[in-house]
């Protein structure tokens, strides 16, 4: 064996590892996925229940991009829209979030919002710009889940969180009312029409309306609702009255309503309470008096223009109105008459101190003459009402009670008094012997003709025409041959007058030398004296001939003072 040393150990290799760097570029897939994860989270977890909605049609749907929202809040997309398999209809595929789900019962209510021009409204201008979309209105709270709903064609007039009441009218007819009518207090719109359906005998119409809050606590169970549409013009003493609630009732129809003072006592109506609905104001108002007397009159002769609802007037005021006007055949008189049946209405005219049962007072009012009678209302239409009116002149008659109206009596009136009247004037005419006045007046135009062409009249005229034209001579001569004469009376009157002054002169210078008791003096004065009257008189005499020439001819006429 040898002694060979072990080898030696080889020397251990160390290998250097090298590190790469984490490149960026792939945080971005990172976060991408990241981002995709927690909009799948968020998208899981909004997302909410898969309903369907159908509709007449398909206008301002597209899939993809229609949205539903309620109160301009998001709350689910239209997935898809397709035709139903009769094709008489679209179903949309709405996808909703699971905030909405709560809202999703058996009352929701879906419309789409899309731009709407009517009489009444204009909406849904904003959509021109945004475009159409699904507006929601929730349903009542509590009511069972649902996930097939049938579109509205047109949004309803009252949402379902509005506050307020629902009534019930009904009517007979309902004239322009519609859906989305208002409803007017005191020309205050307080609500709308929400509809109408007919009775299934077909005789009545029914109105629910919602009157928003607090105006519904004016609703009692005394309210009178009446139809506002239209215009209303009335032909009064003080001229024309024009009405009208409103340019939209006008327009689209209108419903009003009021409560009397004295219906305000009374409880305010609950919800769904029914109340009438009366053609107009007036008949709505006449409603409220509660104590009715029925009466029944019997008239003879033409009823043209009288109609049911006629006024019945008690010295001008109404106090009742004709409630039926029948043809009836009387077979004791074997004569056909018209029964007018009336209701009078005693709380429209002052009370008695002492009420008295309603026949004892028509019995005393009978006996004063009172009697029904039919008289022109309008002589434009022709329409008649009823009055009650005094004739003390009128036949004895008594007022009777059979069943549970009262009869009165009547008397002609209206066009029936005036066709009497004017037979009468005929029958007086008929009476006067008018062949003799007309012969008689042919005979006096006759002689007066003869008399006017006869010789005598013209040798008259022709006798006055020449004793005109003598007497114009005979004063054209006197006038030219008194003129002069006329003319020199002035002078005279002057130089007499100048004859006093000197004579008064005189008279001063002679008392003088003889004194004023002397005879020569008061002979003197005599003599004056009698000359100034007779000046006077001259000037008298020149006045007279001045306004009165032809006294020269015919001499003085009339009086001493003329």
């Amino acid at each position: 064996m040898s002694d060979t040393p072990p080898p030696e150990p080889l020397p251990e290799s160390k290998v250097q590892t090298h590190r790469r760097p984490i490149q960026l570029i792939w945080l971005i897939p990172l976060v991408a996925a990241a981002i995709a994860g927690f909009l799948g989270w968020r998208a899981y977890s909004t997302r909410g229940p898969t309903i369907t909605i159908t509709w007449v049609s398909g206008d301002g749907l597209q899939a993809g991009q229609t949205r539903v929202r309620h109160k301009a809040v998001e709350l689910g997309t239209v997935r898809s829209v397709v035709l139903s398999a009769d094709m008489s209809h679209v179903i949309a595929t709405v996808e909703m979030q699971r905030q909405a789900t709560r809202f999703l019962t058996r009352s929701a209510r879906f419309w789409v919002v899309r731009p709407r021009i009517s009489l009444g409204a204009l909406s849904g201008l904003e959509t021109l710009v945004s475009g159409s979309y699904i507006e929601l209105d929730p349903g009542s709270p509590g009511d069972p889940p649902e996930t097939s709903f049938t579109g509205l064609e047109e949004p309803p007039p009252i949402r379902s969180d509005e506050p307020g009441r629902t009534f019930t009218l009904e009517a007979d007819r309902i004239g322009s009312l519609a859906s989305g009518s208002p409803v007017f207090y005191r020309d205050i719109p307080v609500g709308e029409v929400l509809g109408f359906e007919l009775s299934p005998n077909g005789r009545q119409i029914t109105l629910p309306v919602f009157i928003r809050a607090p105006y519904d606590q004016f609703v009692h169970e005394g309210s009178h609702f009446w139809n506002a549409s239209g215009v209303s013009i009335n032909l009064g003493a003080n001229g024309v009255r024009l009405r009208m609630e409103s340019l939209r009732a006008v327009l689209t129809g209108g419903v009003a309503f009021d409560t009397t003072a004295e219906e305000t006592s009374t409880p305010i109506s609950p919800p769904g309470a029914t109340f009438h609905l009366y053609p107009d104001e007036s008949t709505a108002h006449a409603a409220g008096y509660r104590e009715r007397v029925a009466v029944v009159s019997y008239v003879e002769g033409s009823v043209r223009g009288l109609s049911v609802g006629a006024p019945v007037e008690l010295y001008g005021i109404q106090v009742g109105e004709v409630t039926s006007v029948q043809l009836e055949f009387d077979a004791t008189t074997a004569v056909p008459r018209v029964a007018v049946h009336m209701e009078i209405q005693p709380e429209r005219v002052l009370r008695p101190a002492a009420p008295r049962p309603p026949i004892d007072v028509a019995r005393g009012l009978v006996a004063r003459g009172m009697r029904v009678q039919l008289q022109t209302a309008n002589y434009l239409t022709g329409q008649l009402l009823v009055a009650l009116d005094f004739f003390p002149n009128a036949s004895p008659a008594e007022a009777d009670e059979v069943g549970n109206e009262i009869v009165l009596p009547s008397v002609q009136g209206g066009l029936n008094s005036i066709t009497a009247g004017l037979t009468s004037i005929l029958a007086t005419l008929n009476r006067l012997p008018l062949e003799e006045i007309a012969k008689n007046l042919n005979d006096t135009l006759a002689g007066t003709n003869a008399i006017a062409n006869g010789a005598e009249l013209r040798e008259a005229l022709h006798a006055l025409a020449d004793t005109m034209t003598t007497a114009r001579d005979t004063v054209r001569r006197l006038n030219a041959g008194v003129a002069p004469a006329l003319a020199r009376v002035p002078d005279i009157a002057q130089s007499l007058q100048e004859t006093l002054d000197h004579a008064n002169r005189l008279l001063a210078s002679t008392n003088t030398a003889y004194g004023q008791g002397s005879q020569f003096s008061r002979d003197l004065e005599r003599l004056l004296s009698q000359a100034s009257d007779a000046a006077r008189s001259i000037h008298l005499l020149a006045d007279y001939l001045d306004q009165h020439p032809e006294a020269l001819v015919r001499g003085r006429t009339g009086g001493a003072g003329d």
